[in-house]
């Protein structure tokens, strides 16, 4: 049954979402909100979509980049390298960014009937975006469902496992990860050194992703 909206950015988790939950996302909806790398993403988000056939929607949020600061939105030498951790990725933060977009989605998703907005965050945001934390989805939840008429409500199947889980699921779907972009930089090609280069790098080789090429 096709009940649901996906907030899709073409990064690995949400593409990963995208194809698990395939048989139910009437509508992948990505939002461009003027960071680095949101150019990268979005060929990726509408190369899927087109091969699923699933409706794809792009909106596009311009006053974030005018009033939000954030090393996301100013320019690829902003970005900060080495390791995905708090102190780190502090500097990536765009204030309360998932609850405006899921705001926009919820009345999307009530727009078009749709019972689920799904979200594909995961454990290893948690302690640097408070926006991807259990706690704020399950009372963002409880939000679209009292303000929508049809009680629309999150559906985040990936708040409590790893990166590395993720790309298992998707290693079972076949999914080829090099189709999917997840550098902040936001260049002609990833880093390699920034700290979702590495949290990426670190994911695809604890599922034993890159065995999989060797052995296929």
């Amino acid at each position: 049954m096709k009940d649901s909206l996906i907030v899709l950015s073409g990064g690995l988790d949400s593409t990963t979402m995208l194809y698990e939950y395939s048989e139910r996302i009437a509508l992948a909806v990505t939002f461009h909100y003027g960071s680095n790398h949101n150019d990268r993403e979005l060929v990726f988000a509408k190369l899927h979509c087109e091969r699923l056939g699933i409706p794809h929607m792009v909106v596009r949020l311009p006053f974030i980049k005018q009033f939000f600061r954030s090393s996301l939105l100013e320019g690829a030498d902003a970005i900060p390298e080495g390791n995905y951790d708090e102190e780190n990725m502090k500097s990536t933060v765009v204030p309360f960014r998932n609850g405006i977009m899921l705001s926009i989605a919820a009345g999307l998703a009530e727009n078009s009937s749709l019972q689920y907005i799904m979200l594909a965050n995961h454990a290893g945001d948690h302690t640097i975006y408070p926006d991807c934390r259990p706690a704020f989805v399950e009372a963002m939840s409880q939000a679209t469902k009292a303000g929508t008429w049809n009680g629309v409500e999150l559906l985040t199947p990936y708040t409590n496992i790893t990166k590395a889980d993720i790309v298992r699921r998707g290693m079972k779907l076949g999914i080829n990860y090099d189709e999917t972009w997840s550098c902040y930089k936001g260049e002609e090609k990833p880093c390699g050194v920034c700290g979702t280069c590495r949290e990426r790098e670190e994911a695809l080789r604890d599922a034993g992703y890159y065995n999989q090429i060797v052995n296929d």
